[in-house]
């Protein structure tokens, strides 16, 4: 029986630099300095595991941020000692303006990278670069194309496998994300890695996360375990190297000898890396979350448009971060369908 890890293989970091905004530090010493800032709940697929079937309810614009709202809300955020931001969706490319926000938000003097399905990376290229964006994430879940559009729901895979090697011919760093399921896609995970040896792409495969709308089911899932055996059977143990882990990594990171890219692996269910977590989350709708998996969200986008301060809201949240996973510290916390559908579906989090 797969045995999952908790707490205890849990190491909470202790904040080693006096000069850190307490806003940004919650209660067990993990200090927050990577902030990912959905653009949209929209999306141009309909990936089965990220948006619901029938997708979600539609609202007006007044809804969600303006663009001067999407840099104000950042512009607060770096001064409390954010470093990093991500630009994700739904889709962040298909939003109205996006070329703007990019180059607005490259002026903040952070790390500046995206996450995108790549269907439209070849039109922003020079505005990425422009922004001083290197890293650039693109979602494919399979490299066989029928599959890929059933995953998806539409049919971009040759359109997505190109920009993805358009990036590399253009010096990007690029990371290409897999969410692995049972008996969907399980049987391609050589295949992938298999992109990394004439290729200095990372590849991340991702365990199969409960969010509302997707049906989630452990049946469905592969842990980290199996997928490392997978790898060791087919290129024998003695063969892959492991990477030495970054500060507040979230895979588990390895590389194939004599391969040029590397590939890694997201436990977020089997493997939890909550312990050294870094990141905060705010929607198209300007939520603030605290934890990918917390059902509960926090409203930034009506005090700041009422002109109020909204610092003290922010750490109220940091404060209330759960130490594991949103309080779901074990398997059977993350298996009950009451507490995973009172999160929202992946689309309007935006990962």
């Amino acid at each position: 029986m797969l045995l999952f890890n908790t707490m205890k293989q849990q190491k909470v970091i202790e904040p080693i630099d006096p000069s850190t905004p307490p806003q940004l530090v919650d209660r067990f010493g993990r200090i927050h300095n990577y902030l990912r800032i959905s653009l949209t709940e929209r999306c141009n697929l309909r990936c089965f595991y990220c948006m619901p079937k029938d997708g979600i309810p539609l609202r007006d614009k007044s809804h969600f941020m303006t663009a001067e709202e999407v840099i104000k809300m950042a512009e607060t955020f770096t001064q409390l000692g954010i470093n990093k931001i991500r630009l994700t969706g739904g889709e962040p490319l298909i939003r109205k303006g996006a070329h703007d926000i990019i180059h607005a938000l490259g002026k903040l003097g952070v790390t500046l990278a995206v996450t995108t399905n790549g269907i439209l990376v070849d039109q922003f290229i020079d505005t990425f670069k422009a922004a001083g964006i290197t890293s650039v994430n693109v979602s494919l879940d399979s490299l066989k194309p029928e599959r890929q559009a059933r995953i998806s729901r539409r049919d971009y895979f040759d359109r997505i496998l190109n920009n993805i090697y358009l990036l590399l011919d253009e010096g990007f760093q690029v990371k290409v994300n897999t969410v692995v399921m049972n008996k969907v896609n399980n049987d391609e995970l050589v295949d992938f890695v298999e992109l990394t040896r004439t290729h200095p792409l990372h590849v991340r495969f991702i365990e199969f996360m409960p969010f509302n709308g997707n049906n989630w089911n452990w049946a469905n899932g592969i842990g980290l375990e199996e997928m490392m055996s997978t790898f060791d059977a087919h290129y024998g143990k003695a063969n892959i190297s492991k990477l030495v882990e970054k500060p507040n990594e979230t895979a588990k990171c390895y590389t194939v000898d004599g391969y040029q890219g590397t590939f890694g692996i997201i436990g977020s269910v089997t493997n939890p890396f909550c312990g050294s977590c870094n990141r905060i989350r705010v929607s198209a709708d300007g939520k603030m979350k605290n934890c990918l998996f917390s059902p509960l969200d926090t409203d930034l986008l009506t005090p700041l448009r009422n002109g109020k301060n909204i610092v003290p809201i922010i750490a109220k949240s940091i404060l209330g971060k759960k130490a594991i996973r949103a309080g779901m510290a074990t398997f059977n916390d993350i298996s009950n369908p009451q507490q995973v559908n009172q999160n929202k579906s992946m689309v309007a989090i935006g990962g």
